[in-house]
């Protein structure tokens, strides 16, 4: 859905050369002194908290101590080795709850060792060198369907093409990349890295993208068992929850991945049109990124509103703290009740905080723009719901990412693997799924099959 400029929505709220210095790399790359420094720093631990605590597990004190060798061709290798997206990961990863979060130098007194940010050292400097190539196998007459070219998927067909099958991959976009392409804010992800990422990627060989497909629109679930050995779901939550609350259709209303999405795609973001209020409800990453993006397009006022407190937000302490650098306005313990328009477009939101004395306080507060990011869900059109079991309405998944359905698996954000929405966790689920086809295309288990 386009943003239309309407009441006090418009673009050109920032000049150019602002939005340059507002949408830069929030998190600019180490030079090799810095680098050097941060790598000393690292325990190089044994049985590190670090690796545990990577769902794609990483020997971070292997690619830590050769960056502090001066080996970043091997660094590099650990790395995409364990996670053939590292590079975004490196850019995206909640490190705070993860590898750092875990690192043993992480207490009150000392700073974890910058793992995120030595981990991107090694994959750019890799990447801009070409330095890392992965090959295939000999092929083995397997042919492998991918549905979706998110991080699930992309790792998948990576860790398939590898192994020597050939894949296929179809996603419903006009480019490869998913959420990273589609769905991560500007500032963390810039200079077209998501792209440059999937050109890697598909360079392995083996590996065909074909855009502008969607399923149960262009090819059905069934079509694609019956034509290809395997079928790997990777399709991700299309689906965004609704407020369901009176004035949800009011001009100014979007959801905040649409909202994402433009700033992303745009080729000039001062033609993207923001509101001079702007009011975001919810509380995990996709709530932080918008609002954040709103204050960085202009937006004079911003404030995310989450209905429990901040202990419940899915977004991490880090991002929080980061929206509020920013000057974005957090607002706890209260639930939107009505969205208040005039002449069609939305002015206002009504909330509800808490139970007192005298009952239920309300409150307004005024807004041009309000983006919603309560959650998003699987579209069942096309996946063959009537057939995969679900699982709390994602798609049920065993240990090997297996679906309830014979030659199909699953991973990412639409499998309920058990992990956590993340880049790094969707890798993780690739790998796996990639892991249990390759077993079952073996000898061994073809003839048990």
């Amino acid at each position: 859905m386009a943003i239309k400029q309407t009441g006090d929505i418009a673009a050109h709220r920032l000049s150019s050369d602002q939005l340059s210095c507002e949408f830069a790399d929030i998190a600019p790359l180490l030079d090799p002194t810095a680098a050097a420094a941060a790598a000393s720093r690292c325990h190089y631990c044994y049985d590190a908290p670090c690796v545990q605590a990577c769902p794609t597990q990483i020997d971070i004190p292997s690619f830590i101590r050769k960056i502090g060798n001066g080996n970043l061709k091997g660094a590099a290798t650990d790395i995409l080795s364990a996670n053939p997206l590292g590079g975004m990961c490196s850019r995206v990863c909640p490190t705070e709850i993860l590898c750092e979060g875990a690192c043993v130098r992480n207490h009150q007194d000392a700073k974890p060792v910058a793992i995120g940010a030595l981990q991107r050292h090694a994959t750019d400097w890799a990447m801009a060198r070409d330095a890392v190539r992965f090959t295939c196998a000999a092929d083995s007459g397997r042919h492998v369907a991918v549905v979706g070219a998110g991080p699930a998927g992309l790792a998948c067909a990576h860790r398939l093409a590898v192994a020597g099958h050939r894949v296929t991959i179809y996603d419903a976009h006009d480019k490869g990349g998913g959420l990273n392409e589609y769905g991560i804010a500007a500032y963390k992800t810039v200079d077209d890295f998501a792209q440059r990422e999937v050109q890697w990627l598909l360079s392995v060989g083996g590996i065909e993208l074909k855009t502008g497909v969607a399923l149960g629109r262009d090819v059905t679930l069934e079509a694609l068992r019956q034509q290809h050995d395997a079928v790997f779901l990777a399709v991700g939550l299309a689906g965004v929850r609704a407020l369901e609350l009176e004035g949800e259709a009011l001009e100014g209303v979007m959801n905040a991945v649409d909202f994402i999405e433009q700033v992303r795609q745009a080729r000039d973001l001062a033609a993207v049109p923001v509101g001079r209020r702007v009011i975001v409800i919810g509380g995990g990453n996709t709530a932080v990124d918008a609002a954040v993006q709103s204050r960085k397009l202009g937006a004079t006022s911003v404030t995310m509103v989450y209905r429990r407190g901040v202990e419940s937000m899915s977004a991490t302490w880090a991002e929080r703290e980061f929206a509020q650098t920013q000057g974005v306005t957090l607002v706890t313990h209260a639930k939107p009740v009505r969205l208040m328009g005039s002449n069609g477009t939305v002015t206002g939101v009504e909330f509800e905080r808490g139970a007192t004395d005298g009952g239920a306080e309300r409150f307004t507060l005024e807004a041009d723009m309000v983006l919603k990011a309560i959650g998003q869900t699987l579209v069942t059109v096309g996946i063959g719901h009537e057939l995969l079991t679900l699982d709390q309405s994602r798609i049920a998944v065993d240990a090997d990412m297996r679906t309830s359905l014979d030659k199909v698996w699953a991973g990412g954000d639409c499998a309920a693997s058990g992990g956590i929405d993340l880049t790094v966790q969707a890798v993780q689920d690739g790998k796996l799924a990639a892991a249990s086809i390759d077993a079952a295309f073996a000898p061994a288990a073809v003839k048990a099959a």
